[in-house]
């Protein structure tokens, strides 16, 4: 007995959602087929299998569909993936212009997975890219066609495992319908391009400064932070990091958000928009931390509840962080 194929759709959202109107899309997609996963902060993917006997119709056409209702219900544009697995989806819908839906069939995945480069593998930072790159390892197919044990020797049983499997286009991940997590956000909308680097430090930096203010004045703590870049041309790049540990200290958001924004390697990007969005949170009192022996650490925090409690009596720009100061 042989397992029926699966046809998965990721779509992204070309609108900036307040929380409400990302549960009125997943809503409505779950008119198409109940199995639904939010993907925050702006997209979502769908398992088509079981929808496509009742609309007699192609998986490509199904997700057309989907796209026609988002734009005449709630005027929003998208673009998407359609592949065998999320993963596979996910990578078809970053490749895909404003607008387009890029169908990666099952008997081509191979094809269209090989040449493309490492760091289009969920997973494959920068410094992973490097390393292999050292190697002459620059392509997916090359590393699908390594022998296992080679790349454990660069990379540790474990790492080398996992990314035999993406590069092979493997992913047993099913899609779970999830309702949007509790979060916070962030955002900044220029009113022209941006390409300066120092800007685009500036704008993260005054992002996660913000969460962190706001993390602290409800008394919680986030466990991950999520940085999404808009370019000129409305297509979007977006990066998640889990933290050390759960924190609403902003000097530690701060240093993990323009981590995040490092491994973009924007330069000379055009940048329209930046959004922080803080998710896995939980309240500051239930929340372990992990001790210190830094007494610099506990004067970094007292100055930070006293820059607060200014801020408060003050208002939130009579202290900010030295570079932010105009």
């Amino acid at each position: 007995m042989t397992s029926r194929q699966r046809h998965i759709a990721h779509l992204h959202l070309h609108a900036s959602l307040t929380e409400d109107q990302y549960a009125d899309v997943i809503e409505l997609m779950s008119g198409i087929t109940p199995h639904v996963q939010a993907v925050p902060p702006n997209a979502v993917q769908l398992d088509l299998t079981s929808a496509l006997r009742y609309f007699d119709l192609s998986p490509y056409d199904v997700v057309q569909l989907a796209k026609i209702r988002l734009k005449a219900l709630y005027g929003i544009d998208s673009s998407a993936g359609l592949a065998g697995n999320r993963m596979l989806a996910a990578m078809a819908a970053d490749a895909s212009a404003p607008e387009e839906t890029t169908w990666v069939p099952v008997d081509r995945a191979a094809q269209w997975l090989y040449p493309r480069p490492l760091t289009a593998l969920p997973g494959v930072g920068r410094a992973t890219a490097s390393t292999l790159a050292r190697y002459g390892l620059h392509t997916i197919g090359q590393i699908a066609d390594l022998p296992p044990v080679t790349l454990q020797r660069l990379l540790g049983a474990g790492p080398a495992r996992l990314l035999t499997e993406r590069a092979r286009g493997h992913d047993p991940r099913p899609v779970a319908r999830t309702e949007p997590a509790e979060h916070l956000v962030a955002d900044l909308v220029l009113e022209r391009d941006c390409l300066d680097p120092a800007q685009h430090h500036r704008a993260v930096l005054g992002l996660a400064d913000r969460i962190g203010q706001r993390l602290r004045g409800e008394s919680r703590v986030a466990g991950r932070l999520t940085l999404t870049v808009r370019y000129a041309d409305r297509s979007s790049t977006t990066r998640t990091r889990t933290l050390p540990e759960p924190t609403n200290h902003s000097p530690v958001l701060a240093a993990t958000a323009l981590g995040l924004l490092a491994v973009l390697g924007l330069q000379r990007a055009r940048v329209r928009a930046y959004a922080i969005r803080a998710d896995d949170l939980l309240s500051a009192g239930s929340a372990y931390a992990q001790l210190s022996l830094d007494p610099g650490d506990a004067r970094a925090r007292a100055a930070e509840a006293a820059a607060d409690r200014a801020r408060r009596r003050f208002g939130p720009e009579s202290v900010r962080p030295a570079a932010l100061a105009d």
